[in-house]
């Protein structure tokens, strides 16, 4: 291949040098391809009417020799046109509020902190809606960069997403459904250069490279995030979120902390656990005579074999654990409070404050318009518009309802399918591991138990069973979702952000709530077990251990968030990086003369329109994880911690060096994910509180400490003993006691007559046997004390919190009313000075008009549906 121009082809602009691409079309042109050609005929003749510049790379100068290349160029008659429609804010003074007095001890941050270039590349303004007839009235120092590269790109968007492509039917508009059937490839904006190093051609920002340089390299991780350049080079949706995602990760760190202080707690007082002691101690726990844990195939066994899970139980399980539930109530309010304080100083900083989300609602997605062949009057615009009836509104709704019911039905039978799964294995690792080589083991025999070999294996089963689940309804929620016909783009997010995080939320959650809410609650007593499916099934529910059933959460947790954690991120990075070395294999050694810069891109992965929600919505998960269960393991946030750090850099890799440049779009907030975020924050208080209640074996120990000890001591001696009803091996019917061979050695049915279980019940031999004790009714009753205290407690709390931190900061109120009144005085001033000039004019010449006119394009401007959201 011989380079057919002067200039290198790694550029953005057109042939002449001058004129900028700000949008790139790609197609081939198929063998069979008359309509497609038609088609594209039609909507490039419409675009060059609509005042855009074309100019095409034929398909021999492209690297595979069959893809032609569209590059556009946006005049600025065309640009001032639209800009005005779309009441883009732009500058018109210099901000003259003095800056804020440098924080004390600021010099301690300089390590963090990133060059004042990248961190500000603009100056700072006090903006107004672009109006075509007050040009003079706005800071325009040059046309061609006045509006910066993302909001041209957003302009060529709306433009050709309202242009029709055929003759006869002028409802077939837009280059969505031109994508959809195949007319065109791809379609989207390039990025300003390499990002390994800044262009050659000195015209060009090079903001690629600034962001890879500052922002998407893991060295970098421990710097703060250039979030206005993200915003000036992505637009300002995606700076919200990893404003979000920054912030998010910061407030984590306290969290981490505070958790990693409650571990350190629990191992600087491990010898301080008398209760563990009893039971490692051969002659209390080496002593103790368990009862079977499942029917024939489990034999008796010693309390001591149960030493180990005990002392890792203490670690999460003390007092700082109540601690910890508590602090975390009251930091995910400080995090949403905090939150919607930053999210409202970026309002401010980025032209958010008047941004107009109801008139992005009132502009219809091309999907709607299409499918709703009925037409009616909009009482609003007073202009006919489709609609889609009310009974098929009703039957697609009733249709979507159900099959979302049928899959969270599907889960939960899975979850049950999974504990059979338990009930059935931990049988049979019982009868294999009694004499096991694994026992002998010096460091991790004591570890592997039944109950250990089971716990882990079903984790996993369930880990899997959720990542496929998770698969096949992504897809699903986008089918049904597309079925409803959703009238706007804020309307389809809002519905598939219900529909995804209601089916995540029990894919992901149930297996933990089983375990912290379910397992060894409902198991009975010898002589009177409860089973899963009736006695007939023969799977009796499962037991927790002496220890308790919060080690178990925990393991459950780690595997289920690290995993998530660690396949999300393999699926984020290696993936699309393995895509594009694919795509690009061939390519990927050509001189930056003959690998042009729309042919880099268009070899580059294309961020999907739900992109960022599902980037949200593995953030959610996570953030679910570390409130709703973090009461069993405090260091649940210092994992989480440690992901986002990875994250916020893997993200920005991925955007700056794996995908194509999305096309910028607006937002000024994170949208239904805040009411997602405060819902889960609110249930989070309660399951901790029943976590600690029912869960942790806090309360029966402070209640035995304080009023259940021996002599005057308060101590917890004789714990152990104390949490153990007493059964009469003889009472035990037949179908539970233990097969021939299944029992140890060192049972002998002679000496030992009866066996101990986790419960408070009356011993054999009294008046009321094996019912309840008055300890039972204690402990549960000090069990709901608790909770109502603690979640009282915490929403007093959450809520003075919320009540005392204001959600705008003075300061921002004070700029928003500055700007305001600016605005009005100098517009005040600019029409007076207009009609003075006017008035002049007239007076001069009489009989000469002098109306100001203002310059305008030979085209018909519209609101249509298609608006960029």
């Amino acid at each position: 291949q011989v380079d057919k121009q002067q200039q290198s082809k790694d550029s953005v602009y057109f042939r002449d040098g001058v004129r900028r691409i700000d949008f790139v079309l790609s197609y081939i042109d198929d063998k069979d391809g008359e309509k497609k050609q038609d088609r594209r005929k039609e909507f490039e003749t419409n675009l060059q009417k609509a005042g855009l510049d074309l100019e095409t790379e034929d398909k021999s100068e492209s690297e595979d020799g069959k893809t032609y290349f569209l590059k556009i160029h946006v005049p600025w008659e065309v640009l001032a046109t639209y800009a005005d429609v779309l009441k883009i804010k732009v500058p018109f003074k210099a901000n003259d509020i003095p800056a804020k007095k440098e924080v004390p001890m600021s010099w301690l941050f300089t390590p963090y902190r990133l060059p004042d270039p990248v961190m500000n590349p603009e100056p700072d303004y006090f903006t107004y809606t672009f109006d075509k007839s007050k040009i003079d009235f706005f800071l325009i120092e040059d046309k061609e960069t006045f509006f910066p590269p993302s909001t041209r790109n957003r302009i060529v968007y709306y433009i050709l997403s309202r242009i029709p492509y055929s003759k006869d039917d002028k409802d077939k508009k837009g280059i969505k459904r031109l994508l959809n059937n195949g007319t065109y490839t791809s379609a989207f904006p390039l990025h300003d250069c390499r990002y390994w190093n800044k262009s050659r051609d000195s015209n060009c920002e090079s903001e690629r490279y600034s962001l890879y340089k500052h922002w998407a390299r893991f060295s970098r991780f421990y710097k703060e995030q250039p979030l206005n350049l993200i915003r000036k080079y992505y637009g300002e949706k995606i700076g919200i979120y990893f404003a979000w995602l920054g912030f998010y990760t910061e407030m984590l760190s306290y969290a981490a902390v505070v958790g990693l202080l409650c571990f350190i707690y629990g191992v600087a007082t491990f010898d301080n656990n008398v209760w563990s002691k009893e039971i490692c101690n051969e002659t209390i726990g080496g002593q103790i005579v368990m009862c079977p844990l499942c029917d024939k195939k489990c034999g008796y066994w010693k309390l001591s074999t149960t030493c180990s899970s005990s002392w890792q139980s203490y670690l999460f399980d003390n007092t700082a654990t109540v601690f910890f539930a508590i602090f975390m109530g009251i930091w995910v309010t400080l995090f949403l409070e905090f939150w919607k304080r930053r999210q409202a100083r970026l309002e401010y900083e980025w032209d958010l404050v008047d941004f107009e989300e109801e008139q992005q609602q009132l502009q219809l997605r091309p999907e709607y318009e299409i499918k709703c062949t009925s037409r009616r009057l909009n009482n609003v615009t007073q202009e006919m518009e489709p609609y889609l009836p009310l009974t098929s509104k009703c039957a697609r709704s009733m249709l979507s309802g159900a099959t979302v019911l049928f899959w969270i039905s599907l889960i939960i039978a899975s979850i049950i399918g999974v504990i059979a799964y338990r009930l059935a294995v931990f049988a049979a690792f019982a009868s294999i591991m009694k004499d096991s080589p694994t026992n002998k083991l010096d460091v991790v025999g004591s570890f592997i138990t039944p109950q250990f070999a089971t716990s882990v294996t079903a984790s996993c089963i369930n880990f899997v069973i959720i990542m496929i689940l998770n698969f096949l309804y992504e897809r699903v929620a986008i089918k049904i979702t597309d079925m409803e016909v959703p009238k706007t783009h804020v309307e389809y997010e809002n519905k598939l952000t219900v529909k995804m995080f209601l089916f995540q939320f029990v894919n992901y959650y149930s297996s933990c709530f089983y375990v912290a809410f379910f397992k060894g609650k409902f198991v009975g007593y010898p002589g009177n077990y409860a089973y899963m499916f009736g006695k007939w099934s023969g799977l009796r529910n499962e037991e927790c251990e002496p220890g308790g059933c919060l080690i178990e959460l925990t393991t459950q947790l780690v595997i289920v968030m690290v995993g998530k954690q660690v396949w999300g991120n393999i699926q984020e990075a290696l993936v699309p990086w393995l895509r594009n070395w694919w795509v690009s294999r061939s390519a990927r050694n050509h001189p930056e003369s003959l690998y042009s810069r729309w042919e880099q891109d268009h070899d580059l992965q294309t961020f999907s329109q739900l992109g960022l929600f599902y980037e949200y919505l593995e953030m959610v998960i996570q953030f679910g994880f570390i409130t709703l269960f973090v009461a069993s393991f405090p260091l649940a946030p210092l994992l989480a911690l440690m992901n986002n750090i990875l994250e916020v850099r893997v993200d920005a890799w991925k955007f700056t060096t794996q995908f194509r440049r999305p096309v910028a779009a607006k937002a000024h907030s994170i949208g239904a994910w805040e009411e997602i975020l405060n819902m889960i924050a609110v249930f989070s208080v309660v399951t901790n509180a029943f976590i600690v209640s029912f869960t942790s074996d806090m309360i029966p120990r402070l209640v035995y400490l304080y009023a259940y000890h021996p002599a005057d001591e308060i101590t917890m001696k004789g714990y152990i003993s104390n949490s153990l009803s007493v059964f009469n091996i003889s009472a035990i019917p037949i179908e539970n006691r233990p097969e021939d061979g299944e029992n140890p050695d060192w049972y002998d049915s002679t000496n030992i007559t009866t066996c101990r279980y986790r419960d408070y019940r009356h011993p054999p031999g009294h008046e009321k046997e094996y019912s309840h004790t008055m300890q039972f009714w204690h402990i549960l009753a000090a069990k709901l004390a608790f909770i109502i205290i603690m979640e009282h407690v915490v929403f007093v709390v959450k809520f003075f919190v919320a009540w005392l931190i204001p959600d705008v900061p003075s300061d921002v109120k004070a700029r928003v009313k500055r700007e305001r009144y600016l605005i009005q005085e100098y517009l005040h001033d600019y029409e007076l000075e207009k009609l003075k000039i006017q008035l002049s004019q007239n007076s001069q010449n009489i009989d000469q008009c002098t109306c100001p006119t203002t310059a305008s394009v030979p085209m018909k401007v519209e609101m249509l549906s298609d608006c960029l959201t």
